[in-house]
């Protein structure tokens, strides 16, 4: 039972916990960009990795990584003309070459034009999705909380939270 409410209670944790605006953003941010590069290679594994190792909002990460996993698809015909711009610079080609021949550099799939290109964009736009997301995380996040607080869903979630932490001690 625990296991099929653990994504409610992360979600529920990631809202009514206390977090700074700050960590909230910069989860939000890192998750846009994880959500817009395309997944089944190493550059997501490693941002999945960057995401869960740093002091972040985890809930808004994922959050923002789901939404923007479908925002993507959509952003796929203009990240292919950002990435194969970059990828015809005719003197990068020995550059590469040279990276294509590194033994884990291959499965990062950085010669794909999406790929390539995704990640370009996801990086020019962490810090403005920064920026814009901190002041609208310090307005509203004390809101929400008051008002998720109050529902009973929200507490027997908690509720199954320490339940939890019980059983496993």
């Amino acid at each position: 039972m625990f296991y099929l409410l653990r994504p409610f209670r992360f979600l529920a944790k990631a809202v009514t916990s206390e977090n700074a605006p700050r960590q909230l953003a910069w989860g939000f941010a890192l998750g846009v960009l994880i959500g817009l590069v395309p997944k089944g290679n190493l550059i997501a594994v490693a941002l999945m990795m960057i995401l869960g190792a740093t002091r972040v909002n985890l809930g808004a990460g994922m959050l923002a990584a789901f939404i923007f996993s479908w925002v993507g698809m959509l952003t796929d015909p203009l990240t292919h003309r950002i990435g194969l711009a970059i990828l015809e610079i005719e003197s990068l080609r020995p550059f590469y070459m040279s990276l294509y021949n590194l033994p884990l550099v291959p499965w990062t799939h950085f010669n794909n034009s999406i790929v390539l290109g995704s990640l370009l964009l996801g990086i020019a736009l962490l810090y403005p999705v920064y920026r814009l997301t901190e002041p609208q995380f310090e307005k509203h996040t004390p809101k929400l909380e008051e008002r998720l607080k109050k529902f009973k869903v929200v507490k027997l979630l908690w509720g199954t939270e320490w339940a939890g932490r019980l059983g496993s001690e």
